[in-house]
Formats: C-alpha cells, sequence, structure tokens
C-alpha cells in the first residue's frame, strides 16, 4: 500500500467532514486533534470545503487532511492546492483516477461492484473506497469483493457508526472506515466542539479495543 494508505489504515477511522462555514474549520480541527484523531475527510458537497481544508493544513500541520466527495478534476487542483493530501471520491470516475494518478496524488474511488474493482486493478490501486457500505451488503460484500481481488483492500463509508465499527474492523479486507458520527453537522453547527472530543476519544479507544 502507497504511505498514505498506511496511515489511513494506522489510524483506523478517517472522519467524514461536512462543513457549511469555514470558520468551523478551525475549531473541528482542535477537537480531533486533542481527541486523538487528526484526520479528516473534508467533503466538497459545500462552498466552505476548499478553505476549510486551506484553514486545517495551515492551523493545524499535524493533520492528515484529505478531500472527499471529488467529482471533478477542477475540485482535485482545488483541494490539492489547499493543501489536502488525498482525494475521495464517491464512484469510480476514469477521469478523476486517472488524473491523479498523472499528477501523484493518492486517490480513493468508490467501488461497489467487481467491474469497478477490476478498473481499480488495472490502474495499479491497492485500496479503494466503498459506499455507501450499508446500503451495497457492508462487510459480506467487501469479502465477496475481495475474494477475487486479492490484493485490494476497502475503506466503507457510509452507514458505518460506533455499533458496527467491530464488524467492519474485524475484516483484514478493510483498513480503515470512514465515518461521520462523531462529527455531527449538529454539533458543528451549534459549535458544540467539545462534545465532538469527547465523541472522539470514544471512536479512538474503541477502534484501540477492537484491534487488541
Amino acid at each position: 500500500m502507497s504511505e498514505v494508505a498506511e496511515k489511513i489504515q494506522e489510524i483506523g477511522i478517517v472522519p467524514v467532514v461536512v462543513l457549511n462555514d469555514a470558520k468551523d474549520a478551525a475549531p473541528l480541527a482542535k477537537a480531533l486533534c486533542e481527541g486523538g484523531l487528526p484526520c479528516a475527510e473534508v467533503t466538497f458537497r459545500t462552498d466552505a470545503a476548499e478553505e476549510s481544508i486551506r484553514i486545517m493544513t495551515k492551523e493545524f500541520p499535524q493533520m492528515f487532511v484529505g478531500a472527499g466527495t471529488v467529482l471533478t478534476i477542477g475540485q482535485v487542483d482545488r483541494a490539492v492546492e489547499a493543501g489536502a493530501k488525498f482525494i475521495v471520491s464517491p464512484g469510480f470516475d476514469p477521469e478523476i483516477v486517472d488524473y491523479c494518478i498523472s499528477k501523484d496524488i493518492p486517490v480513493f474511488p468508490g467501488c461497489i461492484t467487481p467491474s469497478e474493482v477490476a478498473q481499480a486493478v488495472k490502474r495499479g490501486l491497492k485500496v479503494v473506497k466503498f459506499f455507501p457500505a450499508a446500503q451495497f451488503g457492508g462487510v459480506s460484500t467487501i469479502k465477496a469483493l475481495a475474494a477475487p481481488y486479492v490484493g485490494v483492500k476497502f475503506m466503507p463509508t457510509g452507514g458505518v457508526n460506533a455499533k458496527n465499527l467491530a464488524d467492519y474492523l474485524g475484516c483484514d479486507k478493510i483498513v480503515a472506515c470512514g465515518g461521520s458520527w462523531m462529527v455531527k453537522g449538529d454539533l458543528v453547527k451549534e459549535g458544540k466542539f467539545d462534545e465532538i472530543k469527547a465523541l472522539v476519544e470514544e471512536a479512538v479507544q474503541l477502534v484501540a479495543d477492537i484491534r487488541k
């Protein structure tokens, strides 16, 4: 696996963050770092994403920040320019994947079918996103896909939470899980960063307990 994928595996959970206002980026990053999870996948679902990535990476250089929900090459460029260390897309877009590979940018495209995984393998990718995980069969589907594609591992996102995290991380074909339960949008909007920090601490401990 790439150095970035190994880092993600080491962390175990990647907080999937949706920020509607860039002013929340710094306090959220602080809560993540203090909670023991200096990592975030900031989704490009809002206009605040690019600036939020820039703030996080500048003010918290120890953070491992990537861009999620990347749908265009333009967004790839903006995300990387802002400081993103990796790109995540919800589906397999050959144009985005090939562009990232050509620029040596770590990319994790969404793959939920054998055909999509085959396209990832063809391009030398070792880790792909599996989204939306819950709706497409979760761990059992991942195990089925991994059987013929022995060199590929998965990062499931979508419906992953504290209750089913052990099922996912217990599978050796899963490097890490993307999740938003510790960075809920309403808590961010209400400025409840102490609550977020507490949830992050619980998540970090949960990963540690699962991996004992």
